[in-house]
């Protein structure tokens, strides 16, 4: 199972598929801002991401992501890249999986139904986490019988994180499942996504 998404290109800049020069800024911001997140929650306040590191994740990631043929998109906010990361993924939902979505903490149980084209599905706004050290969040969830899809969006500022939320939830009306259907044993017809 493969996503696709008709993001706002005004708002968003893919960093799925953006390898070499070609959205190499944008991804180099959000990474660094994705590990100076994960300082502060580590307990490191005021140490900011290395820009070394980040390079190197700007680097390597697009690789990892290509790899994964569609069952990763990612993104960063086109007018501040720093500010919001949004990552969509697909699981095969095993039952290990839906096991640990079951044991997940009380505040995961404040979710509210979201209808889009992938169906009804769940979304949770965190502006002020449990936790004061992480960055608000807001994570989508679609169980499609056979596979979980989910949106988890990281945002570094919690007085703006409110304003973005209709944004957010533009862009998880966006995804879209491309599956390909197999016609005879060797040819096979990719549908678009509806």
């Amino acid at each position: 199972m493969r996503l696709t998404s008709s993001a706002d290109p005004a708002l968003w800049i893919p960093v799925t598929g953006s390898l070499g020069l070609r959205g190499r800024r944008h991804r180099k911001a959000a990474i660094r801002m994705l590990m100076t997140q994960a300082n502060t929650s580590l307990g490191r306040d005021g140490v900011p991401g290395s820009r070394v590191g980040a390079w190197l994740a700007s680097q390597a990631i697009p690789l990892a992501m290509r790899r994964a043929d569609g069952r990763v998109l990612a993104w960063t906010w086109k007018a501040e890249p720093e500010l919001v990361v949004a990552m969509a993924t697909v699981q095969e939902l095993t039952p290990q999986l839906r096991m640990a979505r079951a044991s997940m903490p009380m505040e995961y149980d404040d979710t509210e139904s979201f209808p889009t084209p992938l169906g009804v599905g769940e979304k949770l706004m965190m502006p002020m986490p449990p936790n004061p050290a992480s960055p608000p969040s807001a994570n989508y969830t679609w169980d499609t019988g056979t596979h979980l899809i989910t949106l988890n969006v990281v945002c570094s500022d919690r007085e703006r994180f409110g304003t973005l939320e209709g944004s957010l939830d533009d862009l998880a009306r966006s995804i879209r499942i491309a599956d390909d259907l197999t016609s005879g044993e060797s040819n096979v017809l990719r549908l678009p996504p509806a």
